[in-house]
């Protein structure tokens, strides 16, 4: 069965509706309000909901719907499961109280339940999704407290709904927008794999941030991840690794996490892309999302790693260039025909090497004239602006614009949040240039669109 039922649904029927955000069964409904399709509040004690009618029970329902919300006790869920009969195609269970806290018998009658009627069940202890191209919020935390990011390119995939919360609002503050997120919790049955599958085929969806504590079946996860791999830019993020942390990871869903040793290396085999850390993850997707379609040049079937650093300060462009030696990219040295033609026309102080030092002394249309120059020469651009000079304006967003269309590489700005640099940097990241705040996090970025 699609998952079009579940993140594309006409009607929605809510099992646990309430009539104010006190109770988490009111802030899904508060959520779904913004839904363009049919909602049907279940709620015995009232006969309407925020503004909508409100039923007793599921059997009065007026018609089958596409999704199906709980948010009622763990115990009375094998019952309303089986009342959905006929009523629904998919089923989002976002209540806790299952193998997470050792009730696995309960959370097995309810799996069986779903197999028996024949709908598809996101959960138990999840989430929900988010799909703003369809306005569709099940998730139960208020958009106060998680302000939603933008529309966008990037899909959200998460075991786990506190990782999913800080992921979004990363995703947020990194100007990026996002296409869905899902958190899948204990996954009696949807899971990672079904999801993967789905993303691969969406056309709003170009990168996939996933983050695992544990894995159901090895075999079939790497299948999938090589799949959605060839298609769009995968990045994961693993929890579980060492001891404490499958211990961890095995209370939070009920799902053991296999040694890691053996993940990350299988990973690496097929060339699936792991990520270190949450802010190594958030660097990656903030350049995959902004530049990761169409940044490398067109018919070039294998990039290189050829890196140049066209700075204002020599000490960030000292760290950059020690970062790209970490990350295996090559600081590679400047053309000679090229470097003697920079000399020509730039001040004989500025230091024509790799990385390009045009000094505190720099002008807007330097940092144009340097990529210009070296356009063909190179894999990958870190620029770097610190703003605290005169020479740098706000007029430089507006001229890396015109240079862009006649450089088909990767490029990444470094620029410290200081002077003009804040209207700098929402006009660069405007016409698609990540910006970072390290030098070393510009690198990491530029790495990303380089692998």
């Amino acid at each position: 069965m699609s998952l079009d039922y579940l993140f594309k649904p006409k009607s929605i029927v809510l099992i646990g509706a309430a009539h104010s955000e006190e109770k988490l069964g009111g802030v899904i409904l508060k959520n779904l309000l913004k839904f363009r399709g049919r909602v049907y509040p279940v709620n015995p004690k009232y006969s309407e909901l925020m503004g909508l009618k409100a039923y007793p029970s599921v059997h009065d329902i007026p018609e089958a719907v596409d999704l199906a919300i709980i948010m009622r006790p763990a115990a009375e869920v094998p019952e309303i499961l089986r009342e959905l009969a006929g009523k629904a195609k998919s089923v989002i269970i976002a209540s806790s109280g299952f193998a997470e806290i050792g009730q696995t018998g309960l959370q097995e009658e309810v799996k069986k339940i779903g197999k028996d009627i024949g709908v598809r069940i996101l959960g138990p202890n999840c989430m929900g999704l988010y799909n703003p191209y369809h306005k569709l919020d099940t998730f139960f935390l208020p958009y106060e407290r998680l302000k939603r990011p933008k529309k966008g390119n990037v899909s959200v995939v998460s075991q786990s709904g506190a990782i999913l919360s800080c992921l979004l609002s990363a995703v947020r503050e990194a100007n990026a927008g996002v296409s869905k997120a899902i958190g899948y919790g204990n996954a009696i049955d949807i899971d990672e794999l079904d999801i993967y599958e789905y993303f691969a085929g969406d056309n709003n969806t170009d990168v996939v941030i996933s983050y695992i504590e544990s894995l159901g079946d090895g075999r079939k996860f790497i299948e999938k991840a090589k799949m959605l791999s060839e298609k769009k830019s995968l990045l994961i993020l693993k929890a579980g690794k060492g001891v404490s942390g499958q211990a961890a990871a095995f209370s939070h869903t009920g799902r053991l996490a296999g040694r890691y040793e053996v993940f990350h290396s299988i990973l690496k085999q097929f060339g699936i892309r792991e990520t270190a850390d949450f802010d190594e993850l958030i660097d990656a997707v903030k350049a995959l999302s902004f530049q990761g379609q169409g940044s490398r040049v067109k018919g070039q079937e294998k990039i290189s790693n050829r890196v140049c650093i066209i700075t204002n300060g020599g000490g960030s462009g000292v760290l950059a260039a020690d970062e790209c030696v970490i990350q295996g990219l090559e600081v590679a040295k400047l053309p000679d025909d090229k470097a003697e033609k920079l000399r020509q026309v730039f001040p004989y102080f500025y230091g024509i090497n790799n990385p390009i030092d045009l000094t505190a002394q720099v002008k807007d249309e330097d940092y144009i004239t340097a990529l210009n120059e070296l356009k063909n020469d190179y894999d990958g651009f870190v620029i770097i602006a610190l703003p605290n000079v005169m020479g740098i304006t706000e007029r430089l967003a507006d001229m890396i614009k015109e240079a862009k269309s006649g450089i088909d590489k990767p490029m990444i700005f470094h620029i410290p949040g200081n002077g003009v640099a804040k209207k700098l940097i929402y006009s660069l990241e405007k016409i698609k240039i990540p910006v970072y705040p390290s030098p070393e996090r510009a690198v990491k970025g530029l790495k990303a669109l380089l692998d």
